[in-house]
């Protein structure tokens, strides 16, 4: 009975969500309702939620030049060599690989992903990188693709493949992060080979198709009783069997040179490559994602005087709050001062 009051009481939440990017099947009855899904709720969701992406994308459109704009509607991504002069990245990499900071990281599978925030402390004595993610051709990218005016978080993100014996790394499967379009740059300071776990994207895939819509309105039936947590919690898992009969071509892996920059809209097929070996990937990675329904691109809140250049402390910082008060473990574990490319730590994790 008390279930059933709490439910009743969380109802007018649960509809409400339908308004914002809450996509977790498994944890909103509605949104995850087999009955309403099957009757086009989650299709037209994300119907919805592309139309208002190309509404704002045709505002931003002279933020980058025609010629990535084409790149980016027939790919869904961007592709930059030789990303910044070759002397300015060589000192930008030795300024990056020499610095030590606050780490955080998760184990996911047989892979650790760490990440050094950059806030406005860590810019202060990384002059060189923030002048490079304050340039308007990164940023003009990263807007664009994300659809928003955004303040992307930014961070130096290493990826450890296959540091231990355990299931394979969760983020090899193809998926989509979610039912609408959001961004993710990368400008990868090592070189990536085919075998080191590059980034992997499926070409044409972020275009809400007849064929994709049909797909998305399949698994949606089922969503909150997968099997597959990620897929029941609204980052939809796909084979790449399935991925050849929604007629979409084989998956780009991303096997590229140090100094290479790749945006790419999050609602397109992606995956991290298969490691044969141990590995390790050092990158600059930035992350937008905003409430895919509004009608505006300003106005975001990580923009704001008082929390530029502070809003991953203060997220982190909030969602250890909530772990000591009981209300959920928080994946992202303290991993010391650290430079990027140092080994990952096991104990981490332990306990």
């Amino acid at each position: 009975m008390a279930a059933v009051r709490a439910s009743w009481v969380l109802a007018p939440l649960h509809v409400a969500a339908l308004a914002t990017g809450a996509k977790s099947f498994r944890d909103n009855p509605v949104i995850g309702s087999s009955a309403l899904n099957r009757a086009g709720l989650h299709v037209a969701r994300v119907r919805l939620a592309g139309q208002m992406a190309e509404w704002r994308r045709r505002r931003l459109r002279l933020l980058l030049s025609a010629e990535d704009r084409a790149a980016f509607e027939r790919d869904g991504f961007v592709t930059k060599r030789d990303f910044l002069p070759p002397a300015a990245f060589a000192a930008l990499k030795e300024q990056v690989l020499g610095f030590a900071g606050p780490a955080r990281q998760q184990m996911q599978g047989d892979a650790i992903t760490r990440r050094i925030a950059l806030d406005r402390a860590a810019l202060t004595r990384l002059p060189l990188l923030r002048g490079m993610i304050e340039s308007p051709e990164w940023l003009g990218l990263v807007r664009y693709v994300g659809t928003y005016m955004l303040e992307p978080l930014v961070y130096i993100q290493s990826i450890f493949s296959r540091v231990r014996e355990g299931p394979i790394d969760p983020q090899t499967w193809l998926h989509a992060d979610a039912f609408h379009p959001s961004v993710k740059a990368w400008l990868f300071l090592t070189d990536v080979g085919e075998d080191d776990g590059p980034f992997v994207y499926v070409p044409g895939s972020h275009r809400p198709t007849q064929r994709r819509l049909a797909w998305e309105r399949r698994v949606s039936i089922d969503a909150a009783a997968s099997a597959d947590f990620q897929t029941s919690r609204g980052s939809l898992r796909i084979t790449p069997e399935t991925v050849r009969r929604l007629g979409l071509p084989e998956p780009k892996a991303f096997a590229v040179p140090a100094n290479t920059l790749v945006v790419a809209d999050m609602v397109g097929f992606h995956a991290r490559g298969v490691s044969a070996r141990p590995s390790v990937r050092v990158e600059i990675w930035a992350y937008g994602r905003r409430n895919p329904f509004l009608p505006w691109t300003g106005w975001d809140v990580a923009a704001m005087p008082l929390v530029k250049g502070h809003a991953v402390p203060f997220y982190w910082s909030a969602v250890d709050l909530a772990e000591r008060a009981g209300l959920a473990r928080n994946a992202w574990r303290r991993a010391g001062i650290v430079t990027p490319a140092a080994p990952a730590d096991l104990a981490v994790h332990r306990g």
